[in-house]
């Protein structure tokens, strides 16, 4: 890595920074109900969940096509925001993700997130923690194709000013480390999201974590061994 280089550390949202299953599985629930469709387990749910929300409601319901899937979307984002106003903060940060940000900022590294989740309910998670202002760049489902699609990875990428070599993308779900692959970026796979550490490791990311506390050093030791090949 050449003298100066801007570091970028991408970040996925739901099961990475947060825990959002309680809104997501909640909305996706009354969704799938009120449309009369077979109902999803949480499980289902908790599988798909980075997945841009078309791509989610496609693989939980692989017959619903076309306008249905337009209004299960529709009644799944009224859901999600009634959830969220009538249950209060249940999106809780993962442990250590306050000091992990703090550090790595210190350090000199820019910080974005890369998420499935709409532009409105990735605003409303982090002004809920108030850590907009964190983040350099921000890029959700209304910016591109979904994950596994490299689009908003790259294009977060140019933003922040950063190169493939130098950015690292932080994920729970396979669905991050494909992007990551795709997009030629570095990966770290955390194992306290909605995918299996087995399930991650079969995707061959660069590095694992098992908590905040270590993404620091790690993040550095993965973007200088890029570096070096």
């Amino acid at each position: 890595m050449a003298p100066g280089s801007l570091k970028l550390c991408a970040f996925d949202l739901d099961g990475t920074l947060v825990d959002s299953q309680f809104h997501i599985v909640a909305a996706m629930t009354k969704a799938f109900a009120e449309e009369g469709l077979a109902v999803p387990t949480p499980e289902a749910v908790r599988q798909v969940i980075g997945l841009s929300l078309d791509d989610a409601i496609k693989t939980l319901s692989p017959d619903v096509s076309g306008l249905w899937i337009e209004r299960v979307g529709n009644r799944y984002r009224d859901a999600y925001f009634d959830s969220k106003q009538s249950g209060g903060d249940i999106e809780p940060l993962a442990d250590g993700t306050l000091e992990m940000l703090e550090g790595l900022s210190r350090a000199g590294w820019q910080l974005a997130i890369v998420t499935g989740k709409g532009r409105r309910g990735l605003l409303s998670v982090l002004d809920s923690h108030g850590l907009r202002q964190r983040f350099v760049v921000l890029k959700s489902a209304d910016d591109g194709p979904g994950k596994p699609d490299p689009t908003i990875l790259l294009d977060a990428i140019d933003e922040a000013g950063a190169e493939p070599g130098t950015t690292v993308m932080i994920g729970d779900t396979v669905f991050d480390l494909q992007m990551a692959r795709a997009a030629r970026v570095a990966s770290i796979g955390v194992t306290w999201g909605y995918h299996s550490r087995d399930v991650l490791l079969a995707e061959r990311p660069t590095a694992m974590i098992e908590r905040f506390a270590d993404l620091p050093d790690v993040a550095d030791r993965v973007v200088s061994s890029q570096a070096g090949r």
